[in-house]
């Protein structure tokens, strides 16, 4: 029982002084920044700071950051929104670093729970969360719940294993590991990042609990059937610095390492996923949605 009790005040000590780094890029985000700003604040978090990083807004964006005193953010011209966050997270002074697009929102109680698990995992260099996608007013589409990071599931598998919106970084790593690539990729630096972590063997540690709100909506690239499809593309090339080979024997580790996957969901969550989430999105995709972009994706 003492033992216990020490453990419990080692975490709340921790919980307590662990400084957390929130980088949000935004350009012409007018619609959503709100929420995620708000998201944030909600957190009632201690020792929290929260960057944004914009690109030169010019519909309002800059407005809505101006009412909020807490926030450190700076607006010009960049190389796209990779950039945007790698910038911000070299201003970062947080223990752990992580990134909030502008269009999501962390649920109740998440920056916590991650202080909470890092001060009780030590060994720890990352950790990532639950998601749940939701539609433009907020509206749950689904939740998709994970067991572990496994970095061949990731690389032969399920690039999305991942979600970039739920991972923590301790700040440190992240820099040690190079920082987001972005004159290389400007759809998956955060894949690129996620895959160098576990061929670097990090330790990337899983919280079962929903982190963050994926917003899918008219305005942003995710729901972009052409940012789709240039994701495709950069995923390829990304899995070939892994190893990962073309033709039959990709489509066989392919099918093999989604399957293990589900057995891991199975055994360690209880559950696996019936239908893919891909289907689940498919009535919220389209073929071209309306967004802002420094590095032109928004007239591919």
């Amino acid at each position: 029982m003492g033992r216990g009790r020490q453990r419990l005040g080692a975490v709340l000590s921790d919980q307590k002084s662990l400084r957390i780094t929130i980088v949000t890029p935004t350009y012409n985000s007018v619609r959503t920044v709100r929420d995620t700003i708000e998201s944030v604040l909600v957190q009632d978090y201690p020792n929290l700071e929260h960057i944004v990083m914009d690109g030169g807004s010019t519909d309002g964006t800059l407005d809505i950051l101006a009412e909020y005193p807490h926030l450190t953010w700076e607006s010009e011209k960049d190389e796209g929104h990779y950039h945007a966050m790698q910038k911000g997270a070299e201003l970062a002074t947080g223990d752990v670093l992580a990134i909030l697009n502008s269009d999501d929102c962390y649920r109740p109680g998440t920056l916590h729970k991650v202080a909470a698990a890092f001060g009780a995992h030590p060994e720890w260099d990352a950790l990532f969360g639950d998601i749940q996608f939701v539609d433009s007013e907020g509206n749950s589409i689904y939740r998709r719940e994970e067991a572990k990071y496994d970095y061949d599931v990731l690389r032969f598998g399920v690039d999305s294993l991942v979600i970039d919106q739920t991972l923590f970084y301790r700040r440190e790593v992240f820099h040690r590991m190079g920082g987001l690539r972005y004159k290389k990729f400007r759809n998956c630096c955060d894949y690129d990042m996620i895959l160098r972590l576990g061929k670097s063997d990090c330790q990337v540690g899983h919280v079962n609990a929903i982190f963050t709100n994926y917003r899918i909506h008219d305005f942003g690239q995710t729901a972009d059937k052409r940012i789709v499809e240039n994701m495709r593309r950069e995923v390829r090339l990304i899995r070939d610095e892994h190893g990962v080979p073309h033709g039959f024997p990709y489509r066989v580790l392919n099918v093999s390492h989604k399957a293990k996957r589900q057995l891991q969901k199975l055994f360690i969550r209880g559950k696996v996923d019936l239908v893919p989430g891909r289907w689940k999105l498919r009535k919220h995709m389209r073929d071209q949605t309306t967004f802002s972009s420094n590095v032109g994706l928004d007239e591919l």
